[in-house]
C-alpha cells in the first residue's frame, strides 16, 4: 500500500462553511494558485461534485487532470484520479471535525505517484508542499468569506 501524507489546519468557521468552499469548484482558481481551470463534468442527485476536470500549473509541472469524487456526509469528501498526462494515481482526501463552536479542524490527506521516476523522499516531500499550500489557501478563503 502507498504511504499518505498528511496535514491538519483549525479554521475559524463551521464545517458547513468550510466544506462549501471546498465544494465550490468553478472558484479553485481564486485560491488554490495551482488550479488555473475547474469545470465540474459530472453531478450526483444533490448536485455535488462527482467528476471535475482540473488544469494544474504548479512551475515545472503541468497536467491537465480529471478527478472522480466521493462525498461521505457533509464532512468528508475524496477523490481519486480518473485521467491524467502526468500522474500514474492520486487519492485525496478532505475530513472535517468541528473543535468548537465556530471552529472546524480540517486534515487533508493525499497520496500522488508520479509517470516519472521520483524518490520516495522526495515525492512526500512535493506532497506535504501541495498540502500545506491548500490548506492554508483554503483557511484563508473560507475565513474571508465567513
Amino acid at each position: 500500500m502507498a504511504e499518505h501524507t498528511s496535514s491538519s489546519i483549525t479554521i475559524k468557521a463551521a464545517p458547513e462553511e468550510v466544506m462549501a468552499v471546498i465544494a465550490d469548484f468553478a472558484r479553485y482558481p481564486d485560491w488554490t494558485g495551482e488550479v488555473k481551470e475547474a469545470e465540474v463534468l459530472a453531478t450526483d442527485d444533490r448536485g455535488r461534485a462527482e467528476q471535475v476536470r482540473l488544469v494544474m500549473d504548479a512551475g515545472a509541472i503541468k497536467d491537465d487532470q480529471t478527478l472522480g469524487y466521493t462525498w461521505t456526509g457533509d464532512r468528508e469528501v475524496s477523490w481519486t484520479l480518473v485521467k491524467s498526462q502526468m500522474l500514474r494515481s492520486l487519492d485525496g482526501s478532505y475530513l472535517l471535525a468541528p473543535v468548537g463552536t465556530g471552529v472546524t479542524e480540517v486534515t487533508y490527506r493525499l497520496t500522488v505517484d508520479v509517470k516519472i521516476p521520483m524518490l520516495g523522499m522526495i515525492k512526500r516531500k512535493a506532497e506535504k508542499v501541495i498540502i500545506d499550500r491548500a490548506l492554508a489557501g483554503l483557511k484563508k478563503r473560507v475565513e474571508e468569506t465567513a
